[in-house]
């Protein structure tokens, strides 16, 4: 109680809570406050005509402006909330899982595997995720070509592999489907979990309520599940809370710099960095950085707001 006393103290906290709600509210009511085109349902709406290159400015039909294109900026920040819970969310909780499997369960049988275990953790740690979402991209890209369901088409505008719609079996649909960004993310950021909670674990083995359950003939699973695992996931709580924000905003900049993602903040500032500096000004066209760049901004702010405010209320040392 006095922890918790603690967080309703923090201003900080308050702030946090009130950012992540804000957005949660926002995602929810998405079809409420930008209400998809019965023509073209998705988080993407054209108000305009799409051969018209010039960003226009807010409109009652584009609150926010738009892009080239003619795409509206405010439906794609509004939509753009639910992709940004939907992929922080989902790579800091797989994340966090991985770690502290792998963390948990190398401290709890020591000796030579953990050693071998932290040293392949290591390794992981210095592969940079930029060359991470290649090779799956590029693996993923080989496999489809192999298949005969992704061709080379030489457009002269824009070159690249396209898709054949067919009738496939669903390895081959999954695969279309995966998102090298997601999968990269996860494979090649579980690391700081697994060492925090290797760390942990070390420690609480050999406590006494362990060697307690030992003694009463408790299995391996149950003392990693039962009794090591719930005691010693304070540490990724924390650290998943600060990396939902964190991982949203790397998604936007790769897909920003062209290199994959589903991003549609991200994409909002790609479409418009070319306006980002005109002949007017760098304000004149505000709409087509200003509200994406806020969202990530203020995305990012409350969940490390929250995570402070989590290892304040779980942290041992605080209650």
């Amino acid at each position: 109680m006095r922890a918790l006393r603690r967080f309703r103290s923090q201003w900080q906290n308050w702030l946090g809570l009130l950012l992540v709600l804000s957005f949660v509210l926002v995602a929810a009511a998405a079809p409420l406050l930008s209400p998809e085109d019965p023509d073209n349902p998705g988080p993407v709406k054209v108000v305009g005509r799409a051969t018209d290159y010039r960003p226009h400015p807010p409109s009652p039909e584009a609150p926010l402006g738009t892009l080239p294109g003619q795409v509206s900026v405010y439906h794609s920040l509004v939509w753009g909330t639910r992709s940004a819970f939907r992929f922080g969310l989902s790579v800091a909780g797989l994340t966090a899982l991985v770690g502290v499997l792998i963390g948990v369960t190398s401290a709890y049988f020591g000796s030579r595997f953990n050693d071998i275990v932290m040293r392949i953790t290591d390794a992981f740690l210095s592969f940079p995720v930029i060359a991470g979402v290649v090779f799956i991209q590029q693996l993923a890209n080989i496999l489809l070509y192999d298949a005969g369901v992704r061709v080379f088409v030489p457009n002269p505008n824009r070159p690249g592999l396209v898709d054949i719609p067919q009738n496939l079996p669903l390895s081959l649909v999954l695969l279309q489907q995966i998102d090298p960004v997601m999968i990269a993310f996860i494979l090649l950021s579980w690391m700081p979990y697994a060492r925090i909670l290797n760390t942990v674990t070390q420690r609480l083995k050999r406590t006494e309520f362990i060697q307690a359950a030992r003694a009463l003939g408790a299995g391996h699973a149950r003392i990693i599940f039962r009794h090591l695992m719930p005691n010693a996931i304070t540490p990724a709580v924390v650290l998943a809370a600060r990396d939902v924000g964190g991982m949203v905003l790397l998604q936007a900049t790769f897909t920003f710099v062209g290199m994959g993602g589903d991003s549609l903040w991200g994409t909002l500032l790609a479409d418009g960095r070319g306006w980002i500096i005109s002949p007017g000004g760098i304000l004149t066209y505000w709409w087509v950085f200003l509200p994406a760049t806020l969202a990530l901004v203020l995305f990012g702010i409350g969940w490390n707001l929250i995570g402070d405010g989590l290892n304040e209320v779980l942290n041992p040392r605080t209650r």
